[in-house]
């Protein structure tokens, strides 16, 4: 009987310079459990978990966009998933790519799917905010978050390719990345379509419509929200809460996100768009939010991260940009000294929230 596709691990797999198979997984896993810092422990449970009999695998959600929840995912999509990114982005084996990113989540995992079933040569370090720091290795390809490739930008040159997810990648940091010799492209996607479906060259050229990758296409539902059809990652079509803007069925553009509306005073404002009008002001983390006002009904604020500067100037700043309209103002603006994150390192915007209001 011919073994699951999962069980076929390339002969060109390395595990940080060693050479693996599917014989060798749960040795190695146990291992990494028994042994590993907290974050290896937690490759060891997946590798555990991919060498098991079992055909599907629990992925928990970050939680950014709503309540953390656990997603059974099948491990023939996941698969399938790994060889679509292998061929938009022509993976070849024996390619050396890093995961520098939490095994705890879908983003973690699945850069060590892709190595297993394209054999590629993969190291791993401590996810952290400057995940190149501590390696002096060029890697062919890399999955990173916006704030890793931002404290990144002066060691990309020894990365090629470079996908970006987990957030929007801000008009700032694109047109930095612009200038450097590296391939970066922004992701779509989410735990549910087994990580990125789309993606977005980052280039000084490069158009605002994310392309999907084989076998994807979209669509809208009468909210104007993406509905994705990917029958070799999700038997059922996938339908989110962003707003997008099509092209075609192989092309859209995102706008926001439908459940972060904020509706005051009658006036329906998007966060995303913006924080993307506010990012050529602001340079630290920060986000919109709306807040629970007794004439507006919600209001808009700005939470900021760090120390507190003068609001005061900097709204007037901010009401100085060309294409803000006078509903995009916030109302007021909050100081964080240190952002909430998920387990996934990204910024949890309600539990931020919380501690201002």
């Amino acid at each position: 009987m011919e073994h699951p596709t999962w069980h076929k691990i390339h002969s060109e797999f390395r595990l940080n310079d060693i050479p693996d198979s599917f014989e060798n997984l749960s040795q190695i896993g146990e291992d990494l459990v028994e042994k590993g810092k907290p974050f290896q422990k937690s490759i060891g449970d997946f590798l555990l978990d991919w060498a098991s009999g079992e055909t599907t695998i629990k992925v928990h959600t970050s939680g950014s966009t709503g309540r953390p929840k656990t997603i059974v995912l099948k491990k023939e999509h996941m698969v399938n998933s790994a060889l679509a990114t292998g061929e938009y982005f022509g993976l070849k084996p024996k390619q050396k790519v890093l995961l520098c990113l939490p095994c705890t989540g879908i983003a973690g995992k699945m850069m060590l799917v892709r190595a297993m079933v394209l054999g590629l040569q993969l190291d791993y370090v401590e996810p952290s905010s400057t995940p190149l720091a501590n390696t002096k290795k060029t890697y062919d390809f890399v999955a990173m978050v916006p704030l890793q490739v931002q404290n990144s930008l002066s060691d990309l040159f020894r990365v090629k390719k470079l996908i970006i997810g987990g957030a929007p990648v801000d008009p700032v940091l694109r047109s930095q990345l612009a200038k450097l010799q590296v391939e970066a492209y922004e992701t779509y996607g989410m735990t549910e379509t087994i990580t990125h479906i789309a993606v977005k060259r980052i280039a000084e050229d490069s158009t605002n419509y994310f392309e999907t990758l084989p076998s994807v296409s979209v669509s809208q539902d009468d909210r104007d929200c993406l509905v994705i059809d990917a029958p070799k990652i999700s038997e059922e079509k996938v339908v989110t809460n962003d707003l997008v803007e099509l092209e075609n069925d192989t092309e859209f553009k995102w706008l926001g996100r439908y459940d972060s509306i904020i509706n005051s005073g009658g006036i329906k404002l998007v966060p995303e768009k913006i924080e993307n009008k506010l990012s050529s002001l602001i340079k630290q983390r920060f986000f919109v939010a709306g807040t629970p006002d007794e004439t507006l009904g919600q209001q808009l604020v700005l939470v900021v991260e760090g120390e507190p500067i003068n609001e005061q100037e900097l709204l007037q700043d901010i009401k100085s940009l060309k294409d803000i309209s006078k509903y995009e103002v916030p109302k007021k603006v909050y100081f964080v000294k240190l952002f909430k994150e998920t387990s996934t390192n990204k910024v949890n915007r309600k539990k931020t929230l919380q501690q201002v209001i």
